[in-house]
């Protein structure tokens, strides 16, 4: 999309006489006349922004067209707003999970209000994403201290590991997780036991 603007070497709060003027200057320099033959496209896009941006109606509309066109796609905003679609849900908590930093929204504050344990995401994601947010998902519960939950997720990626191997040269870090989620559950446990 073209910025008529520029093209007319004025300010977005340009006034129409601005814009007028700007367009004179310009079209002495593109007219083909002047110019060439080489220059008729130039002078058709600059004849475009001109009638567009000297007309009010179709100004507004094309400063709000362009805003849309060049503003940044928030993906997690939109994720977020579609909190009855499980499937956004579930690929906004696996986006947060990959960009760790993006402090707009907690996967784990996504996660238990979209269910928790009970969030069944192998049915929102594909067989392979549903892993790797999986494997996120509890390394990210481990930290936070949720290690029955954590636990409880990579007992379901055990699982799932031996009807159809995914994570195969990684399966070794995978077991070592595993296991030491196993003994923090043990060790509350004993410790739960004994109060």
């Amino acid at each position: 999309m073209d910025n008529y603007y520029s093209l007319l070497g004025v300010d977005k709060n340009a006034s129409l006489r601005d814009i007028k003027k700007a367009f004179r200057e310009r079209a002495k320099q593109l007219h083909p006349d002047i110019a060439g033959k080489t220059a008729e496209e130039a002078m058709r896009r600059l004849l475009s922004a001109y009638e567009t941006l000297s007309n009010k109606d179709r100004r507004f509309e094309y400063d709000h067209a362009f805003a849309r066109f060049t503003s940044q796609f928030d993906y997690p905003s939109f994720l977020r707003k579609r909190k009855t679609d499980p499937v956004s849900q579930a690929k906004l908590l696996f986006y947060l999970l990959l960009h760790p930093g993006d402090e707009q929204f907690d996967p784990i504050e996504v996660w238990k209000e979209n269910g928790g344990l009970n969030f069944l995401l192998e049915q929102y994601l594909e067989r392979e994403d549903w892993m790797d947010c999986t494997l996120l998902l509890a390394e990210e519960l481990d930290r936070r201290d949720h290690v029955y939950e954590a636990y409880s997720l990579m007992y379901k990626i055990k699982s799932k590991e031996k009807e159809k191997p995914y994570f195969k040269h990684f399966m070794e870090d995978v077991d070592v997780f595993y296991k030491k989620l196993n003994r923090k559950l043990k060790k509350s446990e004993k410790k739960v036991r004994a109060s």
